[in-house]
């Protein structure tokens, strides 16, 4: 096994997180490409795990801190860290410590650029970056949210904790319209999975739907909202992990657009 950068040649395996085989991966748009594009002069880093084949098995990216949900100085962030476990396309490499590899990887590579620790999140449920597999790899908790939790491990007895992005304001109800709220950067396919079906699906429903995109790479804008990655129908948030089908999504636009037409009758 080893770890590598990104290269030109797998940039496009990076863009869908391994998942070339994936349907689904196909409705994620170019938003991620994007926001590659976007941030890869600023920071950001992507390393990948190898077998002795030179077969891709696992990845990692992280990013300063100032660009990301969690708030601090002089910090990286991992947005995630994934190992391939799916039995279609490259099959499983859980179990095989490229995980371990990955993080110790990006740990050093931190270290150098002389940032004063790492922060990660973590999952309570037993999914991907579960919070007890950080834990073990030296991990402590400094904020909670929920089910996720943010760790991070300090290379400096000064650094300072983070602590997840607080919202500052959320959108409302529409009076006539359903108004639908996407607040994207681009960095996770999941997410734009469900943004892309949500924008399909307000399309049903021509002149009942408000729609509004904000794009949170603009530092000022989530600065405002302090709202990262985020799915809006009227006011409630909308659960994106995993992404929801498409069927579902118009369901609840229609809901509401009923509930609207039968109070303004």
């Amino acid at each position: 096994m080893k770890i590598t950068d990104i290269s030109p040649e797998n940039e496009k395996l990076y863009f869908c997180c391994l998942e070339d085989w994936s349907e689904d991966m196909k409705e994620a748009g170019d938003g991620k490409q994007k926001w590659y594009e976007y941030m890869k002069d600023k920071g950001l880093k992507v390393k990948f795990a190898l077998d002795d084949n030179n077969v891709i098995g696992g990845m990692i990216q992280y990013v300063p801190i100032e660009h990301s949900m969690v708030e601090g100085e002089n910090l990286y962030v991992v947005l995630c860290i994934w190992v391939h476990g799916h039995k279609q396309g490259r099959g499983d490499y859980r179990k095989r410590g490229m995980g371990k590899a990955l993080l110790r990887a990006a740990e050093e590579d931190v270290r150098q650029s002389g940032a004063k620790g790492l922060v990660t999140w973590g999952l309570l449920i037993p999914v991907f970056m579960q919070a007890s597999w950080f834990k073990r790899h030296g991990y402590k908790v400094v904020d909670k949210a929920g089910i996720m939790r943010l760790m991070w491990k300090p290379f400096d007895e000064n650094a300072n904790p983070p602590k997840f992005m607080k919202p500052k304001k959320l959108p409302g109800k529409g009076k006539e319209t359903v108004n639908v709220t996407i607040f994207r950067n681009g960095w996770c396919p999941n997410f734009n999975i469900a943004y892309e079906r949500t924008i399909r699906a307000s399309k049903e429903f021509p002149g009942k739907v408000s729609l509004t995109e904000y794009n949170t790479n603009d530092k000022a804008l989530l600065n405002e909202w302090g709202i990262s990655d985020g799915l809006f129908i009227d006011g409630k948030e909308i659960n994106t992990g995993p992404a929801p089908s498409y069927k579902k999504l118009v369901k609840k636009i229609s809901n509401r657009a009923k509930k609207i037409k039968q109070t303004s009758n």
